[in-house]
């Protein structure tokens, strides 16, 4: 990997997160940089959540599928013709821990930390918290929160 232009992006599954990996990796592509695509991971023996597993291992294994089925899907949409870019060089990575202090680790030596908002209400993130927000307090290197896209209202 280059030492260029390092983009630090959470990874979770979600279609939110999707999108920051697709927005990271065209900001690292025209910048000459790399994309480190990081999914946290936790197992506190329930069976809830986005990584539902009975064991530690299924949890970590869990995380590193949907990390690498993110990465593959944002690459596939680059053109492998021999006149088009490939894309940039993207990482997978699976870190044990809250979803907010893993990324602000990996993100210590990055140039820019890129997460997917949710879109949750008011109400909802005073009662759940955020892990934009976490991030936005805790990294040491630029944030930045790609919004949920806007629904247009319902016609009645």
């Amino acid at each position: 990997m280059s030492t260029g232009h390092v983009i630090v992006v959470g990874v979770d599954g979600s279609a939110e997160a999707f999108r920051a990996l697709e927005w990271a990796a065209g900001e690292a592509a025209g910048r000459g940089g790399t994309v480190r695509a990081v999914i946290a991971w936790s197992w506190d023996g329930l069976e809830y959540g986005p990584i539902a597993a009975e064991t530690p291992a299924e949890a970590e294994k869990h995380a590193e599928r949907v990390v690498l089925d993110q990465v593959r899907a944002v690459l596939a949409g680059y053109r492998s013709d021999p006149g088009e870019p490939a894309g940039p060089p993207v990482s997978a990575e699976v870190v044990e821990g809250s979803p907010a202090e893993a990324l602000t680790s990996v993100a210590a030596g990055a140039d820019m930390l890129v997460l997917g908002s949710h879109g949750h209400s008011r109400v909802r993130h005073t009662v759940l918290g955020s892990v934009s927000e976490s991030c936005i307090r805790q990294a040491t290197c630029p944030v930045v929160v790609i919004p949920a896209p806007v629904r247009e209202p319902a016609t009645v």
